[in-house]
């Protein structure tokens, strides 16, 4: 099924999002074409995961898979197998957080089988134009794969796209901005402190958003 996810997302879902996002992308030299990788964005739209994947050549998008909530993306019928045939995800139960159960298990079998995982530390989608807290399970996913680079990113515009709550999409210009890779030091706030800067620091770099 590996050809059929490729056949999708490079014939159909690849000219859909230049349609609605006319995406640009500064650093895309640094995207990692082979694992394990961590990729980080922020998050204010399901169009993000979608303008993601499209950025990436044929060659790279079977490693390729978001890192994504299984009681809203595997909830059952065509959602799910979209999620699973299509999307290629990685779910967490994040129902079961503080439960004791390791959520973070298959992005971690993922990393280590040589996946690309797609992350949005927020949890949830914001307003795209500020970041949320992030939560810490990509500096643990970091320590317990070290040699996974994490790559900040920012996408500007997705939002606005299809808001949060939003059913029809509006072509609106994004820009995706590709930082620099950030490794695991040892040290989990330090990790995140710096994750968070350069995240905010692409942000800053980001140009004003404009109609596709």
């Amino acid at each position: 099924m590996l050809w059929f996810r490729r056949l999708v997302l490079v014939l159909i879902a690849r000219p859909i999002a230049r349609i609605f996002t006319g995406a640009d992308i500064v650093g895309r030299e640094r995207l990692p074409l082979k694992g394990p990788a961590i990729l980080v964005a922020n998050h204010a739209s399901h169009v993000d995961t979608i303008l993601m994947l499209t950025l990436y050549p044929s060659r790279g998008l079977d490693r390729v898979r978001p890192a994504a909530a299984a009681d809203y993306f595997l909830r059952g019928g065509l959602i799910s197998w979209f999620s699973n045939k299509i999307i290629g995800i990685v779910p967490v139960a994040r129902d079961k957080a503080g439960t004791g159960v390791d959520v973070l298990a298959p992005v971690r079998e993922a990393l280590k089988a040589g996946d690309i995982v797609l992350i949005f530390p927020e949890g949830t989608r914001g307003d795209g134009e500020a970041m949320s807290d992030l939560k810490s399970g990509v500096a643990r996913l970091a320590a317990d794969v070290p040699e996974a680079p994490v790559i900040p990113i920012w996408l500007q515009g997705a939002g606005r796209v299809l808001p949060k709550g939003g059913i029809v999409p509006v072509p609106m210009n994004c820009t995706v901005l590709v930082g620099e890779p950030l490794h695991w030091q040892g040290d989990r706030a330090a990790f995140m402190a710096e994750l968070r800067q350069r995240l905010e620091d692409l942000h800053a770099k980001a140009p004003p958003q404009r109609w596709a």
